[in-house]
């Protein structure tokens, strides 16, 4: 089973990493240039459906999906990927705790390792999700006495749903001073061309205006990948950009083709549920186990519980107004002609347009499930029948990068965003979840101040680690696990070229620090180069360093003399030179 680690999460005492990046399954491997499985369709945006039973994991996660579609159920100023995030991690941390397979995430737990996995991670979701939703309390108890049922009733079940206990009880507790549930701070526009202003119909006040300064989950600040600002509203970019939206976005566009008509509206819901979903039918074609659903659903859920707090800290630091205003009022640039009844085809959601959240979401949970199953994986999405015409839209899809380009250019076809939030979005999402697959070791930061910088001689990756090992093709570089390191002859110099789906089948090597060199290895060949998602990618003779995803095990090589994304790729002998393939 090939693996990431899972960082360690915020918190005020400083303790060794969690390994939450898990394993990338051997599924990952196996099935990557085979057809994909194909899954049972999606519902529609907002139904709720039955749990799916047989795996635990898969089942509380679409309990807690139908929780937080039901109205009312989700508190109006807490974000339910908090949630999710809470309940993935106790349920990691609860089957970690049994079979030792990867560090725990929020708590130092022990349990026998022929405790029940099946009993802990129930009982880990189930006492999440009693203190999240005490109100829902009476059918989750039922839900959790039909999966204890299931279960012979001896020392392993009872050992199983102890731990479970364990884990809820300990995340509930870290994440209690996370700055979740402070009050949202008021929202005043300056009135100035480009401020956001609150947008009709319904003139809703602005949410989630606290959120940027929630404590992360894996990230070390909310502000860690906050991206440039938007171009101005006097340049050439932002009337290019505003005219677009301002034709294809209309109510009535005339621009516009049937087909993004319908896949606006399918795309109108919260982001972030479509990909539970998707995570769901790809999980459960893939006969991922337990265990292998636990490490999914933990690293997809703390990944995009980032993401928000991440695009929240955007989109309140840059404050820029939606379509709709921008057209209106048209100040600002005399390219952008003003229309004071132009009305976009989908609801303006009420918060600034830049980055576009459908976008930084859904780049960043395509990123983690490929980097778990490939990119090619198949499965549907079904639209409602008033979105569609007379009947239900069904569309299959069998990419996940290209079904989170279509969530993100969706926004720009229903009249609520721009290809300027579209980009900065997709630019947001992909570094956040490279940095969540990318860390095996994270200082903890604590929680409610996100501004915290890591302790001096903390453990985080400023201590990446090349060395030497011996391989079948001789001594090759690797890093401090043993892993391979490998070279793209794409690349020019030190700059990287490799980012995207190339990125997630070649993870890049990256630290947050001056890299060392291990045995074998030559110090004075050591170096970093800066990505453009911002993050520092280590070089060794002047060449970026990847791993390969097909690589199960430290020592693998795998991607030896492979051609791929446009050029070869190469392990490095210990003068950082190419291995010839033979």
């Amino acid at each position: 089973m090939r693996t990431f680690t899972l960082p360690e999460p915020r918190r005020t005492q400083r303790r060794p990493v969690l390994a939450l990046a898990v394993a990338v399954l051997t599924l990952g491997a196996q099935h990557a240039a085979a057809p994909a499985a194909y899954a049972a369709p999606l519902s529609t945006a907002n139904a709720v459906t039955p749990p799916t039973r047989g795996n635990v994991v898969i089942e509380w996660n679409r309990t807690l999906l139908n929780i937080v579609r039901s109205p009312h159920a989700q508190p109006a100023t807490i974000h339910p990927t908090r949630n999710f995030a809470i309940m993935s991690a106790a349920v990691y941390d609860a089957v970690n705790a049994i079979s030792r397979a990867h560090p725990l995430y929020g708590s130092s737990l022990a349990a026998p390792r022929d405790a029940s996995r099946p009993a802990a991670a129930a009982a880990a979701a189930h006492d999440t999700l009693a203190a999240l939703y005490p109100a829902r309390k009476a059918s989750l108890d039922r839900q959790l006495s039909s999966d204890l049922a299931g279960i012979p009733d001896d020392r392993a079940k009872q050992e199983g749903i102890k731990v479970g206990a364990q884990a809820a009880h300990a995340i509930i507790a870290l994440r209690a001073h996370d700055g979740a549930d402070a009050t949202p701070p008021p929202y005043a526009t300056t009135g100035k061309p480009g401020d956001y202003r609150p947008t009709p119909p319904a003139f809703k006040a602005p949410e989630f205006t606290h959120w940027g300064n929630v404590t992360p989950f894996v990230l070390r600040t909310g502000h860690q990948f906050r991206p440039a600002a938007p171009p101005a509203l006097s340049s050439p970019a932002y009337a290019a950009a505003m005219n677009e939206v301002k034709t294809i976005g209309a109510a009535h566009s005339t621009t516009r083709t049937a087909d993004q008509t319908t896949l606006a509206k399918l795309w109108s819901a919260p982001a972030q549920n479509y990909w539970y979903d998707i995570a769901q039918q790809i999980a459960l074609a893939r006969h991922s186990d337990l265990d292998q659903s636990a490490n999914l659903f933990a690293l997809l859920n703390l990944t995009l519980a980032d993401a928000v707090i991440g695009i929240y800290d955007a989109k309140y630091t840059y404050r820029l107004w939606r379509p709709i205003t921008a057209i209106r009022l048209a100040a600002g640039n005399p390219q952008v002609k003003r229309d004071p009844k132009w009305t976009p085809l989908v609801a303006t959601p009420p918060d600034p347009s830049y980055p576009g959240m459908h976008s930084e979401i859904s780049t960043a949970a395509a990123t983690v499930l490929a980097a778990f199953y490939g990119d090619r994986n198949a499965f549907t999405l079904t639209a409602p029948a008033a979105a569609g015409g007379p009947r239900p839209y069904t569309k299959p899809y069998t990419s996940l990068s290209a079904t989170a380009t279509e969530a993100g250019l969706s926004r720009i076809w229903g009249g609520l965003h721009t290809q300027l939030d579209h980009k900065s979005g997709n630019e947001l999402g992909a570094a956040i979840a490279r940095y969540a697959l990318g860390q095996s070791k994270l200082a903890p930061a604590v929680p409610g101040s996100p501004t915290a910088k890591p302790a001096a001689g903390s453990a985080t990756r400023a201590s990446t680690t090349v060395t030497v090992r011996d391989s079948k093709l001789g001594k090759i570089l690797a890093d401090g696990r043993g892993r391979t390191l490998y070279l793209f002859e794409a690349d020019k110099g030190t700059n990287s070229t490799c980012y995207s789906a190339c990125a997630s089948a070649w993870p890049p090597l990256t630290t947050t620090g001056r890299p060392q060199a291990g045995g074998g290895a030559s110090p004075a060949l050591l170096g970093t180069t800066t990505r453009t998602d911002h993050t520092t990618q280590v070089t060794y003779n002047g060449h970026p360093l990847y791993h390969f995803l097909s690589d199960a095990k430290p020592g693998d090589t795998t991607g030896q003399g492979l051609n791929s994304f446009g050029a070869k790729w190469y392990v490095l002998n210990p003068k950082g030179n190419k291995i010839p393939a033979r």
